[in-house]
């Protein structure tokens, strides 16, 4: 059995378009954003989150997270149409975290005070570099100096908390340049920077027409300046591509990777909920634009359909999440947010246990050793 109220809750709203795809992006993403979608999409978001209503009825949300695609086209009072309209319907934790994905374009960042005004406290801004060439290499509109205009007004907006999005492994790049792209990111952060390497996906331009990328000798150098950057920095390593101050975690990211729930808002957007009888359902709505907004106007709206995962998938999918984080999570959080027993999740860590992957669970504590996380995707096939 699973209490869901001692399952914390999440929101993630799926806002679905950009003004132009990247050629490495594989997020569900589209271009042909008009004003005029932003009012029909806000209330089928809020629609979808009315079918939603029985499963997270009663339990507060303790973050929300607005990603895409880019959100930060969509004007400041549609954005606050839409978190008024989510505070109407739910209870939202005091210190409820609301954070913004924005680009750092003139047109977005020229939004941050509305932004601010809006209700959002933390925005997400998807710099990536600040070298004009490895920019121009990703297929990003902005400029480096966009980019550092776009963090000088994060702050004169009244922002407090934001997360700066870098990538190395770029074309072109080497241990100096990705250092100095970090160092930059570093000095204009506010204590959060997710750092991680540019990887080709399928269904990418770049899986099509691949880029020149830097070799693993390479690829060695620029991380380990890099590590060095950010420690030097006061910012530790929490998660496998996420370094921050104490205190400045994204408490969004951490549900995720605590197993918590989440309740998934939008085009393609997924979702995560714990039911009292033990079960647990994966969400998803259809990932067309166009498609959500004629199924969100249907009266009356069903929730989108949920599957439930499998005893089996609970404990690889909890190992997935938690084995992310540097400091894991107790073994009592496991039966917390599955509804198994720590001995179902024990026998399946042997294996990795026994490589010295992960720590012996009679630490009482679930979490990879400093050798398990330089292999973790070995560590996580071991529980498939």
């Amino acid at each position: 059995m699973i209490d869901p109220q001692a399952v914390p809750l999440s929101l993630y709203i799926h806002l679905p378009w950009c003004t132009r795809k990247c050629p490495y992006c594989d997020f569900n993403s589209h271009e042909g954003f008009t004003e005029s979608l932003q009012q029909p999409y806000i209330d089928s978001l809020l629609a979808d989150l009315d079918s939603q209503q029985a499963w997270w009825r009663d339990r507060p949300i303790e973050s929300i997270f607005i990603g895409g695609g880019t959100p930060s086209l969509f004007e400041g009072r549609w954005l606050g149409t839409l978190l008024e309209g989510v505070s109407n319907r739910a209870t939202l934790s005091r210190h409820v975290e609301i954070t913004l994905e924005s680009n750092p374009g003139s047109a977005e960042s020229s939004r941050f005070a509305e932004y601010r005004a809006a209700g959002v406290n933390r925005l997400s801004i998807g710099v990536q570099s600040f070298d004009d060439r490895a920019l121009h290499a990703l297929g990003r509109i902005h400029s480096g100096n966009e980019a550092r205009r776009a963090l000088d007004m994060v702050a004169t907006a009244g922002f407090q908390r934001w997360n700066i999005d870098l990538m190395h492994g770029l074309p072109g790049q080497d241990a100096q340049s990705g250092a100095a792209d970090l160092t930059e990111a570093v000095c204009r952060s506010a204590g959060h920077i997710s750092w991680y390497q540019l990887t080709i996906e399928h269904n990418t331009r770049f899986w099509s027409a691949p880029p020149a990328l830097p070799n693993e000798s390479e690829l060695e150098s620029i991380q380990q300046a890099g590590e060095s950057i950010l420690a030097d920095a006061g910012l530790h390593q929490y998660e496998v591509s996420a370094f921050s101050r104490e205190g400045e975690e994204s408490r969004h990211n951490m549900n995720y990777w605590r197993f918590g729930d989440f309740i998934g808002l939008g085009a393609g957007a997924h979702g995560k909920i714990s039911l009292p009888d033990g079960t647990i359902i994966r969400t998803q709505r259809t990932r067309k634009p166009a498609d959500y907004l004629a199924v969100t106007t249907s009266s009356p709206l069903s929730p989108p359909q949920g599957v439930a995962i499998s005893p089996a998938e609970k404990i690889t999918e909890f190992a997935m999440n938690t084995l992310r984080l540097t400091s894991g999570v107790p073994l009592s959080h496991f039966t917390q947010t599955t509804g198994a027993t720590v001995e179902q999740l024990t026998t399946a860590a042997k294996t990795a246990v026994s490589r010295g992957w992960l720590e012996a669970p009679d630490r009482g504590h679930f979490v990879t050793t400093p050798l398990g996380y330089q292999f973790l995707d070995s560590v996580i096939e071991t529980f498939l």
